[in-house]
């Protein structure tokens, strides 16, 4: 809760007399781009992926009079919308302009969540609000404790940035692949596009995003240090959005003054696996998020409104190393498409769907849930039988972890439930490891944002991409 005393000694009282650490005087802080740099570039710095990442960072080095060069592998937002609708509606995947790339990256398609649990001791994070409302999004998200702004206006809020960086003087390439990069003596000193064209360079900001996985390849195969990452797996679950308004508001009819209710659950199993929410879309749509030819990937996403019928969220289980069987760099990228694989069999190449109760073999828990409902899903669907897609100890983890769910939000685990499969690209797969001011082992290469496993969802990875612009404005000189 945040509150405003206008008599200031009445709040200093308050504040001696409480000595608690939840009552405590708010202190902004205040952005700023340090421009200490003193070195000359030789070349405008490089971004790679116009996501979160690389659109703050390629926004505030724009307007700090950097020029940024930004390499795109899909299209403009506009386009990239309709190609990912012309998707949904007959089934032909454009393997770089879809869910996962394009200019706005894979939040585009999301809920639009802007809440991160990072500490803000350098003020990004209002910053990236900040910016945000600069470009169109609404006031309230300056003060909501779970901001948020919709697929609709995230996609209006990303081509505003776009078009100010364009005025600044930023230059933006589409339909841009890195394909390969240059690197002579432990240095960056160039890229390739399309395979085809060589561009020179001296920094290289590696924004590339968490499904960019013919680039990890290929910064495996030049020593590019990195690691595999632990992440979640798991499936979509829809429930009626009433049915969540009903136990969270503890009424029939949430009306116009509540918002559609959310959760948000974590349980650990008897394996010690961890089980949670994620991507939590009240009102919102499970949507095909594929980015590969026959393999099928799915994510959640609400427009701002949140005025679906149903609420889904990921349940999600935790895996590791163990789990990839390798502790290789890209063992984890191999566990994903395995993954995806089956989900494209499961649904012949439509989103696979099944009732929990026929997941677990068991029916009778229809206290809540008393009737088969309509799923709200963006893309074919096919009912399916999921049990084949995990593990059998991931699968009884799930299980484990729903039963758990149900015994906080009633009906959470009926029967009737619809699960969605596969939710398999909830963070990166790989860390691409950086020193302390953010550079790799190779000179003039920035690992940034969530495909570099530095962050974990939009304003994460707007801040990292913050991050990565300070550390360039302390080293060169516009």
């Amino acid at each position: 809760i945040s509150f405003k005393i206008k008599n200031s000694s009445l709040e200093e009282k308050i504040l001696k007399k409480k000595h608690s650490a939840d009552i405590t005087r708010f202190k902004p802080v205040s952005y700023q781009l340090e421009m200490t740099g003193t070195k000359k570039m030789l070349h405008r710095p490089i971004i790679i992926g116009m996501g979160p990442a690389g659109l703050f960072c390629g926004y505030t080095l724009s307007k700090a009079g950097y020029c940024p060069v930004i390499y795109e592998r899909g299209k403009r937002v506009e386009e990239r919308i309709r190609d990912v609708e012309e998707f949904w509606k007959n089934g032909k995947l454009l393997i770089n302009s879809n869910v996962q790339f394009g200019e706005g990256g894979a939040g585009t398609f999301s809920d639009g969540k802007l809440n991160t649990l990072i500490k803000d001791k350098n003020g990004r994070n209002r910053e990236v609000l900040r910016i945000f409302v600069e470009n169109g999004a609404p006031e309230h998200i300056l003060y909501d404790s779970k901001p948020h702004i919709g697929t609709d206006i995230l996609s209006k809020t990303v081509a505003s940035m776009r078009n100010k960086m364009l005025e600044w003087g930023a230059e933006i390439n589409y339909e841009s692949t890195v394909t390969d990069f240059r690197i002579e003596k432990n240095i960056v000193t160039g890229i390739e596009i399309n395979n085809k064209k060589i561009i020179p360079a001296e920094t290289v900001i590696l924004a590339i995003g968490h499904s960019a996985r013919d680039t990890f390849e290929t910064l495996y195969h030049h020593n590019i240090p990195m690691v595999a990452k632990d992440f979640a797996v798991g499936m979509r679950l829809q429930h009626r959005q009433e049915h969540i308004d009903y136990i969270q508001y503890g009424r029939d009819n949430r009306g116009k003054s509540f918002p559609a209710a959310s959760y948000k659950l974590a349980a650990k199993t008897a394996q010690d696996r961890g089980v949670y929410s994620f991507c939590m879309c009240p009102g919102g749509y499970v949507v095909n998020a594929s980015s590969e030819e026959n393999r099928l990937a799915i994510n959640g996403m609400s427009y701002s409104g949140r005025n679906a019928n149903n609420a889904n969220s990921a349940i999600i289980m935790s895996v590791t190393k163990a789990d990839f069987g390798s502790d290789h760099p890209l063992a984890g990228i191999h566990f994903q498409r395995e993954l995806e694989e089956k989900a494209y069999k499961l649904g012949n190449g439509s989103i696979p769907i099944q009732y929990y109760h026929d997941f677990t073999g068991k029916s009778g828990k229809r206290e809540y849930i008393k009737e088969p409902f309509e799923p709200c899903i963006k893309g074919s669907y096919i009912f399916s039988d999921l049990r084949s897609l995990f593990s059998d100890s991931v699968k009884a983890a799930f299980i484990e972890g729903m039963t758990q769910f149900g015994n906080i939000i009633p009906g959470f685990d009926d029967d009737y439930c619809i699960l969605a499969g596969v939710e398999s690209r909830t963070s990166s797969p790989v860390r691409i490891l950086r020193d302390t001011v953010y550079e790799s082992e190779v000179k003039g290469l920035y690992p940034c944002g969530e495909g570099a496993g530095y962050a974990g969802g939009i304003t994460s990875a707007a801040m990292d991409g913050l991050a990565i612009a300070e550390v360039i404005a302390k080293k060169y000189y516009p």
